[in-house]
């Protein structure tokens, strides 16, 4: 009987201390987001209207998702960021686009698959919303169309596709950022690249997370 008092007493510790880090999550993604939205141009009242009202929606959702997915980076729930230790370089080797367009070439892309994007000093999240095998490309929700095809480039004026492994992947949820191959301080994902952040199956890179 003490045996299981101490079971259920240990359990709804743990079940409180959740429910205060979901709290101190869902803060600190308030806290960030209402100040994107007041330094934004105010080109619609309507659009900062709906953007507020689906707010509470994308805010509860990044939480959960970000404190119940399996991840190796640490979470820290004051600041609504993963953590890891930052390389010295950006992690670039064996991205050659060679490389990057086979990678490609041997998965079974889908819909919603979160894709990395090197944007000079730090790599971003991305997922595909389009895909046209046909032509050997698919069409990232945020960075437009990449082409798979080996005579054409892949590259664009200031992104360029990457294939997804550990560092790279760490590097994007992290915000780890650098200049001059010098580190700097990190960049804050947004709220889309922290919700992308949980679909990433970090057992194989290839494939989604399982339902």
């Amino acid at each position: 009987m003490t045996e299981q008092t101490s079971l259920w007493q240990n359990e709804q510790k743990q079940n409180q201390q959740q429910s205060i880090d979901f709290a101190e999550l869902c803060n600190a993604l308030y806290e960030r987001e209402l100040r994107n939205l007041a330094e934004m141009s105010v080109t619609s009242i309507q659009g900062i209207q709906g953007r507020l009202k689906s707010l509470p929606h994308y805010i509860k959702r990044t939480a959960h998702l970000m404190m119940q997915t399996p991840s190796p980076l640490t979470l820290d729930v004051q600041n609504a960021s993963w953590s890891a230790k930052q390389g010295s370089h950006i992690p670039l080797n064996n991205q050659e686009i060679v490389d990057v367009n086979e990678w490609y070439l041997s998965i079974e892309l889908s819909h919603g698959f979160v894709v990395p994007i090197d944007c000079g000093s730090h790599v971003e999240l991305d997922s595909i919303d389009k895909i046209d095998m046909n032509n050997l490309k698919f069409r990232t929700n945020a960075h437009g169309w990449f082409n798979l095809n080996q005579d054409s480039p892949i590259s664009k004026v200031t992104v360029r596709l990457l294939k997804p492994n550990k560092k790279v992947m760490t590097a994007a949820c992290t915000g780890h950022s650098w200049l001059n191959n010098q580190k700097v301080n990190p960049i804050i994902p947004s709220l889309r690249e922290l919700l992308l952040s949980c679909d990433i199956n970090w057992k194989n890179f290839k494939k989604p997370l399982p339902l």
